[in-house]
């Protein structure tokens, strides 16, 4: 097998793995990737994303291209057909490789015949193109390629954005990094990517945030592993300077897998943090990252709703709870999660969230500040359980939230996706009285 038919193989079964078997792309595609060569790696990650991302829109143009349905068991060949639309559509990949190689798939997979099938359905679709195209991107729920309960989500709760958050979905989201103003200066890192060939520009309104003007392999930036820079969007970087810990504050970060928000807090302030998850597999991630940046925080296992299995007694002046969600503030990020929530997930979630706002407020020492973190755009998940929590809970006080981005609502503040290309998230400021 050539090479780029070793990478379209490899987009394919990460892309199979996601759609068929439920499986995260964050775990389906390193998988896929294991046997394929790192020159074609990129090239395979870009074509699972891509495929993904406008997964609805290729169903939709493959089904109206063939005579007939394919059968359940023949999933796999449905993934070559949306993956050689993907090729033909959205790439510059040359239109008589994007079809030979993909008809390729075939014989690799056992289905020789569907070779004829796939070879006549893409080749259909570069003659009829435009008008497959035109007829499919007349319904923007099929163009945008979004799940319908989650059209039917945003349209409710945000009718005026729901143009600009269905668009969001499918945009690249840019590559966004944080300085450690513990080793360096935002200045030096940014002509220091200059004269590397990685130009960064800074972020209005974030001390610490530097956008590369292209996305680069982060070993390629210089600083990385000596720890003066890490990758964070920039709405991730607006969580630390919210929570505001004070030189000796003892603070707790709920929910710190991977890391990336423990380690800004330790960035901004000496003080004395527990980085707590349930999922013992994700604490190396954490403990790797604050090594290579040079900090410290006692790191440890724990359901965060259940206290009483790992709290000491002491009270935290500062919190931050980064609530399990719904992920769909990150859907640029994470295409898959499209294809993986179910519109039961939400209220379950809601749920969940309301438990941990219950089990850590006790922990929070008078006088001291939570900060509620999502990253999602639906206000069941947001602005419903802050409020719902403030209201029954006496001596819980709303602070308003003052960022440079997002709108005010009642309790907390929204940033929804792509406003000033930051992804979506909700934070609101709880002080206990």
């Amino acid at each position: 097998m050539s090479a780029s038919a070793d990478s379209r193989a490899a987009a394919l079964q990460a892309v199979l793995a996601v759609t068929g078997e439920g499986r995260s792309l964050d775990v389906a595609l390193p998988a896929a990737l294991a046997g394929v060569a790192e020159r074609e790696r990129p090239l395979a990650s870009a074509l699972a994303y891509g495929v993904l991302r406008h997964q609805r829109r290729l169903a939709a143009l493959r089904d109206g291209l063939l005579q007939r349905p394919l059968r359940p068991r023949d999933a796999d060949v449905a993934g070559i057909i949306d993956l050689g639309l993907y090729q033909l559509l959205e790439t510059q990949v040359a239109p008589h490789a994007a079809v030979a190689e993909t008809v390729a798939l075939c014989r690799q997979r056992r289905k020789a015949w569907a070779v004829k099938l796939v070879n006549a359905v893409l080749r259909r679709f570069q003659r009829e193109r435009d008008r497959r195209v035109a007829a499919v991107d007349a319904d923007p729920v099929l163009r945008h390629s979004c799940p319908d309960w989650l059209d039917a989500a945003l349209a409710e709760a945000w009718p005026q954005d729901r143009p600009a958050l269905l668009a969001s979905q499918n945009a690249r989201a840019p590559m966004t990094l944080r300085v450690n103003r513990r080793r360096v200066t935002k200045e030096a890192v940014q002509a220091e990517l200059a004269a590397a060939g990685h130009p960064a520009a800074p972020v209005p309104g974030l001390p610490d945030a530097l956008t590369l003007h292209a996305p680069a392999a982060v070993t390629a930036l210089p600083g990385f592993a000596a720890g003066s820079l890490s990758v964070q969007d920039a709405a991730a970087q607006l969580a630390a300077p919210l929570l505001a810990a004070e030189p000796g504050d003892r603070v707790l970060d709920a929910c710190a897998a991977p890391g990336g928000k423990t380690a800004h807090i330790l960035e901004t302030a000496d003080v004395s943090l527990l980085a707590l998850d349930r999922a013992e597999a994700r604490l190396p991630a954490i403990r790797e990252t604050l090594q290579r940046l040079g900090l410290e925080a006692t790191v440890a296992v724990g359901d965060a709703a259940r206290p009483d299995d790992w709290w000491d007694g002491r009270p935290f002046q500062r919190i931050l709870l980064d609530a399990p969600c719904s992920g769909t503030g990150v859907i640029r990020r994470h295409p898959d999660i499209k294809w993986l929530r179910r519109p039961a997930d939400i209220p379950r979630l809601a749920a969940q969230q309301a438990r941990l706002l219950r089990a850590l407020w006790p922990l929070l020492a008078r006088g001291g500040r939570l900060v509620y973190a999502t990253c999602s755009v639906l206000p069941v998940e947001n602005e419903a359980v802050v409020a719902a929590f403030a209201d029954a809970t006496n001596d819980a006080t709303a602070e308003p939230v003052t960022l440079p981005v997002g709108r005010a609502l009642g309790y907390g503040r929204q940033i929804l996706t792509g406003e000033a290309d930051m992804d979506g998230f909700y934070y609101a400021c709880l002080r206990k009285s």
